[in-house]
């Protein structure tokens, strides 16, 4: 399955009363600040300027940030989730490789939508940009792909694909419990749209710093 690949018939994602590309919504109490980042325990190694990645059920929200303690500069916004990528697109629980295919050119065209609004606001800061996330979904799909765990973890777009390498042996009939994968929707919608996101927006590795009390994804 390539990341580019299309096919005529594919579904579009619904449309929902969700803020357009690069407008900022209130957002979950770890988003509202750098330096919620700051005060975990991934503080010593956190650097700047800095990309916090949300992946939500119902979109996904990158928010930069320049230096410690201030505001966000610009935040983008895709309407792209897990839920609704899977409601979507899979039909069961294992998508079918087609129904990948199709979510894969549904989502690469959003993300590719983000890139280029993206990118100059990048590109305007003061040095690379490093890419950090506390979601639960993305810290057990580093788990899945066999990262060492602990307070701060990083996923590299190499371990993603061999991930989702799996994920396509499943979808094309390989028991679900060989590759050790969970047979669950948003695990396969979460996956397939980190992906898409690594390799267009692009960027090569997620650091990943997990919360108190944070909970693995039913």
């Amino acid at each position: 399955m390539s990341p580019s690949s299309k096919i005529s018939t594919s579904p579009t994602l619904p449309t929902l009363s969700v803020p357009p590309h690069g407008v900022g919504t209130p957002v979950p109490a770890l988003f509202e600040g750098a330096q919620a980042l700051a005060d975990m325990q991934c503080a010593p190694v956190l650097t700047w300027p800095c990309v916090l990645l949300h992946l939500g059920a119902h979109g996904t929200r990158l928010q930069l940030c320049h230096a410690p303690g201030e505001a966000f500069a610009h935040t983008v916004w895709l309407p792209v989730g897990t839920a609704l990528t899977a409601q979507a697109f899979f039909k069961c629980d294992v998508p079918t490789p087609l129904e990948m295919e199709a979510a894969i050119a549904q989502v690469e065209d959003e993300v590719y939508l983000a890139h280029r609004q993206f990118q100059p606001l990048a590109a305007a800061g003061s040095g690379p940009l490093a890419w950090w996330s506390v979601d639960a979904a993305l810290i057990e799909l580093a788990e899945l792909a066999g990262v060492p765990g602990g307070a701060h973890t990083v996923l590299t777009l190499d371990a993603v694909e061999r991930l989702f390498q799996r994920l396509a042996y499943v979808a094309e009939g390989r028991p679900a419990a060989v590759e050790g994968l969970p047979e669950r929707a948003s695990f396969a919608a979460a996956l397939l749209v980190l992906r898409e996101l690594m390799h267009h927006m692009p960027f090569a590795t997620l650091n990943l710093c997990v919360a108190q009390g944070a909970q693995r994804p039913a």
